[in-house]
C-alpha cells in the first residue's frame, strides 16, 4: 500500500498539521483537534479539496 499524507486544519483554531491517510478514519468519522479539542467530522479538517479526495480514495 502506498503512503499518502494530507494536511489537516482545525475549522475553529486553524491549527495545521499533517497526517498519514492510513492512520485516519473515514471522512464522516468524528475527529478531535489536537490543539483546541474541537470535534467535527474528519472531512471538515481537510485543508484542501485535494486532501479530502485523497482521504476518500483510501476509504
Amino acid at each position: 500500500m502506498q503512503e499518502a499524507w494530507v494536511t489537516l486544519q482545525c475549522p475553529d483554531c486553524e491549527a495545521n498539521w499533517e497526517a498519514q491517510v492510513g492512520d485516519l478514519a473515514a471522512p464522516d468519522a468524528d475527529f478531535d483537534c489536537h490543539g483546541c479539542e474541537t470535534a467535527a467530522p474528519l472531512a471538515e479538517f481537510m485543508q484542501t479539496t485535494r486532501d479530502l479526495e485523497v482521504l476518500q480514495e483510501f476509504h
